[in-house]
Parts: C-alpha cells; sequence; structure tokens
C-alpha cells in the first residue's frame, strides 16, 4: 500500500471516529409524571440504570425529575428513555436532552438527523456545532395539556402531526 491511501484511510477513520463521538446524547433531564413516593421514582431509577448506556442517574423527589448521563461515544434514542419510565408504569411530563452535534450533521437550520432519527426544530432558532440543549415536544414526551397547545400551533406542520417513529420536533433551550 501507498503512504497517500495509508494517509487517506487514517483520515477517513478518524472523521468517522469524530463524527460518531460527537453525535451522541450527552445528557437527558426527565421530569416524570404520576409519582407518589420515593418507591415510584425508585421504580424509574432501575429501569434507567439498566440500560447499558446509561452512566449515572440522579434523582430529584422534589420535582421527580432524573438527570441521565451517558456513556461516552453511545447514541441513545429519545423513546428508548420514554419506554423505560412507561415500563416502570410512569409517564414523561417532560424531556430536555443535551446533544453535542458537529457542523456535518447541520444540514439544514431546521433539521439534523443522527442515526437514522430525524430532529425538526419547531421553534426555527439556529443551531451551531457544539453542545446544545433541546425539550422534546412530541406527543408522549410532553403532559398532554401542552401537547395539546403544541398542536394547535404547529397545525401546519404535518410531520409533527404526524406522530411518527425516529421523528422529533424540538424546542431549542438557549
Amino acid at each position: 500500500m501507498t503512504t497517500k491511501y495509508i494517509s487517506f484511510l487514517a483520515a477517513t477513520f478518524l472523521s468517522l471516529v469524530a463524527t460518531t463521538t460527537q453525535a451522541q446524547v450527552k445528557k437527558a433531564e426527565i421530569m416524570a409524571t404520576g409519582l407518589t413516593c420515593s418507591l415510584c421514582s425508585n421504580a424509574i431509577n432501575k429501569q434507567l440504570e439498566a440500560m447499558p448506556t446509561v452512566a449515572n442517574v440522579e434523582t430529584d423527589l422534589n420535582t421527580n425529575t432524573f438527570v441521565i448521563t451517558f456513556k461516552d461515544d453511545n447514541f441513545v434514542e429519545p423513546v428508548v428513555l420514554k419506554d423505560a419510565v412507561e415500563k416502570a408504569g410512569f409517564f414523561v411530563g417532560s424531556m430536555v436532552v443535551t446533544m453535542n452535534l458537529n457542523s456535518d450533521m447541520i444540514k439544514s437550520e431546521n433539521s439534523f438527523v443522527i442515526n437514522n432519527n430525524t430532529f425538526n426544530l419547531i421553534d426555527k432558532k439556529s443551531v451551531r456545532a457544539g453542545e446544545s440543549k433541546f425539550k422534546i415536544a412530541n406527543k408522549g414526551f410532553v403532559t398532554q395539556k401542552e401537547y395539546k397547545k403544541l398542536a394547535k400551533s404547529n397545525a401546519k406542520n404535518e410531520s409533527y402531526l404526524a406522530n411518527e417513529k425516529q421523528v422529533y420536533h424540538l424546542q431549542t433551550i438557549l
């Protein structure tokens, strides 16, 4: 093999590694609904901690909030977190995810794709490369009352009302 070919392979590999490491959800903050005691939060905690991609779960019993940090170089689909909360017998009242985005992922100012998951910005705020926080506004990721308001304000947005799997609608948190 020539030195140029080896250099090209090494550069390609490093590029893929850089994309993989930056295309991830670093942290999620889930406010759960329906909890009445510490045993309820313990059930959710166990479900979240059992996930192989989870590094740590911190619980705030006053607000029923779970802050989940993930192991490096993993992508966690938000629906997997929602399903874990529901498997424990509760619901997600809100979910805020912190993502580390690279410039290659941001193809337009209104959406980006990570591991075949489409993330659409419904507030039309511009997203830059680096760490960003987003509130997921899909049905099942917010309270019913909030979803009704969002459905009205996004009535012209066909993808919002379709509730497709692997399509998430985000509100940017600055």
